[in-house]
């Protein structure tokens, strides 16, 4: 039986991906996990059943954007990290919901980060940026130095929530750090996202179906990690004797169209789908990659492809 650490962390979205992923960690590493969403009654709960954790977790409603509901929480559960994974993940998906993203993401983190500082306790906090807040760096590697310049509303409110972050941390002391990660994938990514769009298609495909896959640019360059290791950077980040913000990812960018050739076999199932008018080529296209060397340096992780 795992020995317990005697800490108690809070993941606000503990639902998503990164959540259910980061709370197996910490349960494994001894840890008292609880973790939030919007209605505990009716979250949906595959992910960490997948995992096989969900009994192990103790879950609470709990709405980014409302003081109150934060400050209940986080005054209940009295944690020792919390981990801020919550609001809406898709950047396309924030073009046809910019307030709703930006109140979720923006206004989500100002209330933890507010009760924490009334609390005026020794909580640690992470806070989950984005590599989307760099948006196109054209050819050069992107690190903690890079100037931020988001292509979309999504970019705009992690860049906003990070700002937060930095300001807190720097006025009242708040143990509080932003992890800049770059696109980290599992088996639990939503369908909605490109790696599982893909995979997901040339499944059914190859079981017999006549669909096509319809994508946007071939040439556009991510950087593809895997999920798992990034939400140890996540806790590692909040084990530093002092508190930043770090970039994480593999270091490698590839191309979208070797990926959907390694997935099909090289089947032509795909075609390619006109984007919505807001997203341009130049808000899309970039080489969206980043070092390594800080995050290393301080925190001692390697992550490896």
């Amino acid at each position: 039986m795992m020995a317990r650490s005697g800490k108690v962390a809070l993941i606000a979205g503990i639902t998503g991906q990164g959540g259910a992923y980061l709370a197996r960690f910490l349960l494994e590493k001894g840890y008292v996990v609880h973790g939030t969403s919007r209605d505990a009654a009716l979250a949906r709960l595959d992910g960490l059943i997948a995992l096989g954790i969900a009994e192990q977790i103790t879950l609470h409603s709990m709405s980014p954007s409302d003081f109150q509901s934060v400050a209940q929480v986080i005054e209940g559960v009295a944690p020792d990290e919390i981990y801020n994974l919550s609001g809406q993940s898709s950047v396309l998906l924030s073009f046809t919901q910019p307030a709703e993203t930006l109140t979720g993401i923006a206004l989500g983190t100002l209330n933890i980060l507010e009760t924490l500082r009334r609390l005026r306790g020794t909580v640690r906090f992470y806070n989950a940026g984005s590599s989307e807040c760099f948006g196109d760096t054209g050819t050069g590697a992107a690190n903690e130095q890079t100037a931020f310049r988001p292509k979309s509303p999504y970019g705009v409110a992690k860049v906003a929530a990070i700002s937060l972050v930095t300001n807190y941390r720097e006025s009242y002391g708040l143990f509080a750090c932003s992890g800049l990660l770059f696109n980290h994938e599992s088996p639990l990514r939503p369908h909605r996202f490109v790696t599982r769009k893909v995979t997901a298609a040339a499944a059914r495909i190859g079981a017999g179906s006549r669909e096509r896959l319809a994508l946007g640019s071939l040439s556009i360059r991510r950087d593809w990690g895997w999920a798992p290791d990034y939400v140890e950077a996540m806790w590692k980040m909040l084990q530093c004797d002092q508190p930043d913000d770090f970039v994480v990812a593999s270091g490698v960018a590839i191309r979208s169209a070797p990926m959907r050739s390694a997935a099909s076999d090289r089947r032509p199932i795909y075609e390619r789908s006109k984007p919505p008018r807001c997203l341009t080529e130049r808000a899309r296209r970039g080489r969206l990659v980043e070092t390594l060397a800080e995050l290393r340096e301080m925190v001692g992780l390697m992550i490896i492809r």
